[in-house]
């Protein structure tokens, strides 16, 4: 997966988390580094809400996300793969 790739994902990211949770700011966010428990500790001291809430909300963004992650580097694997093949 090339960094494009993986800068655009944690956009996608930050940018459903302050969706969901508008009161964030996206320094905030990006000084977490994508740490998931320290953007939970903001959350939740923001918000008030339950640690397990936050952290189930958090998990269900994060996976989506790398699923579609996984997902298109196999596109790309697959890409590179039928290429090479296209060649021989």
């Amino acid at each position: 997966m090339n960094d494009n790739m993986i800068r655009g994902k944690w956009d996608e990211i930050k940018g459903e988390i302050r969706k969901t949770w508008g009161g964030l700011t996206g320094d905030e966010i990006e000084r977490s580094h994508g740490n998931m428990e320290t953007i939970g500790g903001l959350i939740q001291q923001r918000y008030g809400l339950a640690k397990e809430e936050v952290t189930k909300k958090l998990s269900e963004i994060f996976n989506r996300h790398a699923d579609d992650a996984k997902s298109s580097l196999r596109n790309e694997n697959q890409q590179a793969q039928d290429s090479l093949d296209s060649r021989h």
